[in-house]
């Protein structure tokens, strides 16, 4: 059936199912600040209707760095953790990748993670949300928009930025400003939403061939 013929049957498929959205913990480092940015953001998120919501933590994704050449056959410790993330990642629709800052640049955990995947990246949106520092993170996110373009993603304009834990953030890993930082969390979202329900709907009616 043509693409032009589909797409009336692939929208009305995808308007009302939920915009599934995996929020990727990007730091495994110790005491870190991750995970408490990322219920923060979950608990912003938890207002926008339509989300369905799966925290990928990368503590507890143990992908080896030691990737097989190609035509290999990845290790026995490879396969077990791809076995539980790479399915999430290719049933989403959409990703928010928490990140910190570490020397200008994004952790190595998150890195591996992205690098081990490809396709799963495709033609979907990401949105980020960073910590730390008098930049909040930004010069991370502006590199993880270099490697999601590699990718054939779309990365979305806005961004949530938390600056550093000893000025913008409380003890608890939550903003101090949670007024400008929910404006922003809310605006990056709705970014998100917008790309994920029209992207969902374009690789349906025309799978993505990048």
């Amino acid at each position: 059936m043509p693409a032009t013929e589909a797409a009336p049957t692939a929208i009305a498929a995808y308007e009302d199912a939920p915009l599934r959205v995996a929020v990727i913990v990007g730091s495994v480092r110790e005491g870190r600040g991750g995970r408490a940015v990322t219920d923060w953001f979950l608990g912003t998120a938890a207002g926008h209707a339509g989300l369905e919501l799966d925290v990928i933590d990368l503590v507890d994704v143990q992908l080896p760095l030691v990737m097989p050449g190609w035509g290999s056959t990845p290790s026995p410790e490879a396969v077990a953790a791809l076995a539980d993330v790479t399915p999430r990642l290719a049933a989403a629709d959409a990703f928010v990748i928490v990140t910190p800052e570490y020397n200008h640049s994004f952790p190595a955990a998150l890195k591996n993670l992205i690098d081990w995947h490809r396709g799963q990246w495709h033609a979907k949106p990401v949105g980020f949300v960073s910590y730390g520092g008098l930049g909040g993170g930004l010069r991370a996110v502006e590199q993880l928009r270099l490697v999601f373009a590699e990718l054939h993603a779309m990365t979305v304009r806005d961004s949530v930025s938390l600056h550093g834990p000893w000025s913008g953030l409380a003890e608890n890993g939550s903003p101090r400003d949670t007024a400008v930082c929910e404006g922003a969390a809310k605006g990056m979202l709705g970014q998100l939403v917008w790309w994920g329900r029209a992207l969902r709907v374009a690789r349906a009616t025309l799978p993505y061939e990048g």
